[in-house]
């Protein structure tokens, strides 16, 4: 899903707040170069390359390498050391999805601003979710007869849920082998290698870094041995909208859509983005 003009205000707003964010010094310098990195922009990219750029010039200009890293470390510890309830609630791989879905809610980066009487409003009514896309027998169907799975985490706090998902794609099928991938350098409140160990995701999966500081799966700039697993993967799970956006003109047994529309009766529908 190619850039368009839509997404502009998002990027310079996402820019501004993040730098807001590590009271950045000399912010009028920064924003000019964020703004002459922009002027160049190429518009067959995707929004996710250009956050990473973004994201990358103001890890330089402030010498943070990880903007979010306590906000990333607090919510993965909170919900870390909930799993345990969450997980008693968990009796199928039917509820393990709809838990991976709602925890997508779970997003704290510059253009969304949840809190967490939001987050505990969506899992209490959790059981009146509908998904306006079911794709979940095909899914497990593809996952009955995977031998290998590439599963493409998200946000901060939302790698615990699917955590508990892979568990149970794990009692579904035994002999898959499963990659958990995360961003190659932090990126907003995206996962990478630090944050998936911290929640014991090397347990039920092998993880694996894409080797790029995108925000999605760029996968041209992705590292040989990620684009190895994914060419070699039979059924992709892809979390987040940043995902959804690179591998939406993707040929492959890939399942955003799944992950990336729900709605409650009393709401209106929420996307993951």
């Amino acid at each position: 899903m190619k850039i368009n003009e839509q997404c502009l205000s998002c990027l310079v707003n996402q820019a501004v707040k993040t730098a807001n964010l590590v009271q950045a010094e000399n912010k009028e310098e920064l924003y000019k170069k964020i703004f002459a990195s922009m002027s160049t922009m190429d518009f067959s990219k995707t929004n996710p390359e250009i956050v990473g750029e973004n994201y990358r010039l103001i890890k330089q200009h402030t010498g943070c390498e990880d903007p979010y890293k306590e906000t990333k470390l607090y919510y993965n510890q909170f919900f870390l050391e909930h799993m345990g309830e969450y997980e008693k609630k968990i009796q199928s791989i039917e509820e393990a999805v709809k838990y991976a879905i709602v925890a997508n809610i779970i997003d704290f980066n510059p253009v969304h601003s949840n809190v967490e009487a939001d987050i505990e409003h969506y899992f209490s009514s959790i059981d009146e979710l509908e998904l306006t896309i079911n794709d979940v027998d095909s899914m497990i169907n593809d996952i009955h007869q995977a031998k290998n799975m590439l599963y493409l985490g998200d946000n901060c706090g939302e790698i615990c849920f699917d955590k508990l998902l892979i568990k149970q794609i794990k009692l579904l099928n035994p002999r898959c082998t499963i990659y958990f991938g995360v961003r190659g350098e932090a990126v907003v409140n995206d996962n990478t290698e630090e944050d998936a160990y911290l929640v014991g995701m090397d347990e039920v999966a092998t993880i694996i870094s894409n080797g790029d500081f995108s925000l999605g799966t760029i996968l041209p700039r992705t590292s040989p041995e990620f684009q190895r697993i994914y060419q070699k993967a039979d059924v992709v799970i892809a979390k987040g909208q940043a995902n959804y956006e690179s591998l939406s003109e993707e040929k492959k047994n890939i399942y955003p859509e799944l992950f990336m529309r729900y709605k409650f009766p009393h709401d209106n529908p929420l996307s993951s983005f």
